[in-house]
């Protein structure tokens, strides 16, 4: 890695590390329970952040490779295959096309894993409430996984582009996986599924390397007794959650190489949607519920992302035009839902 990758990813990290200790340390310095209107507020300030963002990428994406002339915008635009023509000999033009593409890329790919991260609402929420978690620890539980998502969203995305990079099959790979999940959603949106938290290998690997505290309800991850140190049942929760993330990721970060090969692009797309994902969780969780064709829009967005991945050779679909696709899809699961809602469906049988 080249000392300008280092200071551009260095700064963007430090950049989230301030705004996370911000909200730790002064928004949200006591544990409590996130109501309604605080989870809102909190939803449109991490969403108009990465509207920020984006507005820089739009202005000053060519800074992120160091672009300066038109022999490296184009070697950067074949690197990773982005889906625009340049200008013949005019850099000032072709530039501005590169930094409108790459806003989109971004735009895009945030819009791909804030909905796709929906889906993981459920999972956290199910987490929580199989090991009985009190609300006011909730938030505490979210921030310290997302501080362990950063760090191996990090891993798995510089590691899937290197492999891109050198195995261009890989993209076949992750196409037939998100077909795959996105088939496996659709058949599986009906069933509730339970975590038995005593069998669960996660649980299961604590017991073996730990000594737990399952009687600790002070709301701390780590407690002292007879002079020796425990880990409490709610850091039990934070190493399931973190675990649940890692699977997660495996379907979410592939969904976005579907949109764009920068590592950079796909690295801050993920990182801005999950740093929103604690104020999305809080809420939409007392009424994801109503939005009954969610999962079926989201299943028909894995369906699209992958087959676009396995086509990528044959048909070429714009930024633009994949950003309008993803924008259909996710709306017309919400708009369907709130046509026909399910009381409505039961109703008329």
């Amino acid at each position: 890695m080249e000392l300008h990758d280092i200071i551009i990813l260095g700064g963007f990290i430090l950049l989230i590390a301030i705004m996370l200790a911000v909200d730790i340390g002064i928004f949200n310095k006591d544990n409590h329970e996130v109501k309604f209107k605080e989870a809102l507020s909190y939803t449109i300030l991490w969403v108009s952040i990465a509207m920020i963002f984006w507005v820089v990428l739009y202005t000053y994406g060519h800074l992120l490779h160091g672009i300066e002339t038109l022999d490296q915008l184009k070697e950067i635009v074949v690197k990773y295959d982005h889906p625009i023509t340049l200008v013949n000999n005019d850099f000032e033009s072709s530039i501005a096309i590169y930094r409108r593409n790459l806003g989109l890329e971004f735009l895009t790919g945030y819009i791909i894993e804030y909905s796709l991260s929906i889906d993981n609402i459920f999972v956290i929420l199910m987490i929580f409430l199989s090991f009985g978690v009190h609300k006011q620890y909730y938030h505490k539980v979210l921030f310290w996984g997302i501080l362990g998502a950063i760090i191996m969203r990090f891993l798995f995305i510089f590691l899937s582009s290197a492999l891109i990079q050198e195995f261009e099959w890989v993209l076949y790979l992750f196409g037939a996986l998100l077909v795959f999940t996105g088939i496996k959603l659709f058949l599986d949106r009906n069933k509730n599924e339970k975590i038995d938290i005593n069998n669960h290998f996660v649980v299961k690997f604590a017991g073996r390397f730990f000594r737990i505290d399952y009687d600790d309800k002070s709301g701390n991850f780590f407690t002292k007794k007879n002079g020796k140190l425990f880990i409490t049942s709610l850091f039990v929760v934070l190493l399931v959650i973190e675990v649940s993330d890692v699977i997660f990721a495996v379907d979410s970060v592939p969904a976005i190489f579907s949109i764009t090969k920068d590592p950079y692009i796909v690295y801050f797309s993920n990182i801005f949607a999950i740093i929103g994902l604690r104020s999305l969780f809080f809420l939409l969780a007392s009424i994801i519920e109503k939005f009954r064709f969610l999962k079926i829009g989201l299943s028909v967005l894995l369906l699209f992302i992958g087959l676009k991945m396995l086509s990528h050779h044959y048909i070429e679909i714009s930024t633009m035009n994949s950003l309008l696709i993803v924008l259909g899809i996710l709306s017309g699961s919400i708009l369907l839902s709130i046509i026909i809602p399910e009381n409505k469906i039961a109703g008329n049988k």
